[in-house]
């Protein structure tokens, strides 16, 4: 996706044509970068001295987003996430009919909930490649009444959403693939959520789970969520448990795999906190792995419910030092490597944070051995398929690389410079960049492409130049 995609999305101009809704009172959006097609990363000359917000977490926008639409009344979130998913999330909310807001100027989004109604009967859905955004909306619009059709890009209907859908029907919501596929487009002929107890394949994504919990406290009687075989992203559930109690509905946990949201609750109105992006942040801290020195994320809490605010223990185990809510309100992540220290490989299970492997990776290229990453097969469904991804660019930079269905193993090898394919994934172009901050001869193909998450990335990698 080009960066220009993203201004039309923000831009207040824009933003009414693709919502449908009136922007009078919207302050335009701020300028985005323009960044070239092909981008070279210069090398750093030193250590990294620096601390920095990232932006909203885009996991939790989306789910208050979402949560805020169930609401009966406005939901204002403060420190959301300006970027392609979100937005996509919000232009559809937009479509149904719900009244939203967008202040780019204050990173605040604004959505005034129905009380569990979706307001039109009649919606066909563009979603792009936002995977939250599809599988949330997939279980929210079986609560309204009417016929929705959700689409998206290419990649989207390349990506599963059967186990979804197979949840979806068991609990009595007419609802199907449009090509019998397993993937969207995805139809939904909506008479209200039955409720009962829906069995979930839990191997391939967790906002699967995340989608039914949320949409469960409207369902016409209770519901309960049960995940069968293998369990990934499971911090991803326990950050929509937190997400759904933070905004007033509790739910009951029979061991770590039955999930009953209370029936009847309702999402609170009122002003929700989005704290910075834990897997933004990983790109960040690895700077000061790979580099040497010290990088600080300032908005990320020391209790975070973000999985991937796990990350930086990761480091710890490779040799790097870590400090944690010294900041106030118990914010602040801290990380630092003496350049005189050499990296120790990891082996890791990333089940749980799976989107922490690209940015492992660039870091296992400076380390002294070779690191294996494991159980991470869930990499294959999101938006390329990650592992060969890695496997073909870590390769081009000299890496020995090795790859099976659900490992990758990387070896430094002779260190050298590369064009590198970002396959329109904002993960690969942020990740692949960091390896140029210590080598030279590295350039990142279509940067743009991490407008999707983090616009200003490589504004703010210029900024560990200038510390």
């Amino acid at each position: 996706m080009k960066n220009q995609d993203l201004a039309a999305t923000i831009d207040k101009t824009h933003f009414e044509a693709l919502t449908g809704l009136s922007t009078s009172n919207l302050p335009s959006a701020p300028p985005l970068p323009d960044y070239p097609e092909r981008l070279a990363i210069e090398p750093l000359a030193g250590p990294v001295d620096v601390e920095l917000a990232v932006p909203g977490s885009k996991s939790i926008t989306n789910r208050a987003l979402f949560m805020g639409a169930l609401a009966d009344g406005p939901v204002t979130l403060t420190g959301a996430l300006f970027a392609d998913d979100p937005f996509h999330m919000l232009r559809a909310l937009g479509q149904l009919g719900f009244e939203v807001e967008a202040r780019p100027d204050e990173n605040l989004l604004r959505v005034v909930g129905r009380g569990g109604q979706i307001p039109t009967t009649s919606a066909d859905l563009f979603i792009g490649n936002a995977g939250t955004a599809m599988r949330f909306l997939t279980a929210g619009l079986s609560i309204g009444e009417g016929r929705f059709r959700l689409d998206g890009n290419a990649r989207m209907r390349e990506r599963p959403i059967r186990d979804l859908i197979d949840s979806l029907q068991q609990l009595g919501v007419a609802i199907r693939c449009e090509k019998d596929n397993g993937c969207p487009p995805v139809v939904i002929d909506a008479t209200g959520l039955p409720g009962g107890r829906a069995q979930m394949d839990g191997s391939r994504s967790s906002q699967y789970v995340s989608a039914i919990l949320m949409a469960a406290p409207y369902a016409k009687s209770p519901l309960s969520v049960e995940v069968v075989g293998e369990f990934v992203s499971r911090p991803y559930v326990e950050l929509t448990l937190s997400s759904m109690k933070d905004l007033g509905v509790s739910t009951k946990c029979q061991g770590k795999r039955i999930f009953h949201p209370a029936h009847g609750q309702r999402y609170q109105t009122g002003e929700y906190a989005i704290e910075g992006d834990a897997s933004a942040a990983t790109y960040i801290l690895a700077a000061a792995a790979i580099q040497g020195g010290r990088a600080v994320v300032s908005n990320l809490r020391s209790d975070s419910p973000q999985g991937d605010a796990g990350f930086a223990d990761l480091l710890a185990r490779m040799g790097c030092q870590v400090r944690r809510g010294f900041l106030p309100n118990s914010c602040g992540i801290e990380v630092t490597r003496d350049p005189k220290t050499r990296l120790a490989p990891l082996d890791a299970d990333l089940n749980d944070m799976p989107d922490t492997v690209q940015t492992l990776a660039a870091v296992a290229l400076f380390a002294d051995g070779r690191s294996r990453f494991t159980n991470i097969g869930n990499l294959r469904l999101k938006e390329t398929d990650r592992i060969t991804a890695l496997r073909n660019e870590l390769t081009r930079l000299g890496a020995e690389v090795k790859e099976g269905p659900d490992w990758l193993e990387v070896a430094p090898g002779p260190p050298r410079g590369a064009e590198i394919e970002t396959y329109d994934d904002h993960r690969m172009a942020m990740s692949m960049a960091l390896v140029g901050l210590a080598r030279s001869g590295v350039t990142i193909l279509d940067p743009a492409c991490v407008a999707k998450t983090y616009p200003r990335y490589f504004e703010d990698l210029e900024r560990l130049r200038s510390a």
